[in-house]
């Protein structure tokens, strides 16, 4: 049982990433896939797949890799845990990396990027910070 699975995804990533892997699989949940399918949006994987079989429901990202096999992901950080959450306001949602970077929320209105929370002026938990 893991204690913070949101945590465990970016390390996967992360670690994916440094490594080359090219996909990168871990259980399966719905607030996962929405953060995987903001990071699709973004650019920063190449896609996002669910597979059922015999045994539990597992999620796939596809990572995404430029010239030389250099990663999309720089680095990410997991800002809101479960012993210290963090809400923001739209008004107060932080630049990641000088706005090189995004922000992932999950507001009202689903898990969004910084900048479509700002467009649609609403705030929420701020998850994690990737650039």
């Amino acid at each position: 049982m893991l204690t913070d699975p949101i945590s465990d995804m970016l390390a996967r990533l992360r670690n994916g990433a440094l490594a080359r892997h090219d996909r990168v699989e871990m259980p399966h949940s719905f607030l996962k896939q929405h953060i995987a399918e903001v990071l699709k949006g973004e650019g920063f994987v190449d896609d996002v797949r669910t597979s059922e079989g015999e045994g539990p429901k597992m999620l796939t990202v596809v990572l995404r890799y430029g010239r030389g096999k250099e990663s999309a992901i720089d680095g990410v950080r997991r800002v809101s845990t479960p012993g210290r959450r963090v809400y923001v306001r739209f008004d107060r949602i932080p630049k990641v990396r000088s706005g090189m970077g995004v922000s992932v929320l999950s507001t009202s209105k689903g898990v969004m990027t910084d900048k479509e929370a700002k467009k649609q002026r609403i705030g929420g938990e701020l998850l994690c910070e990737i650039w």
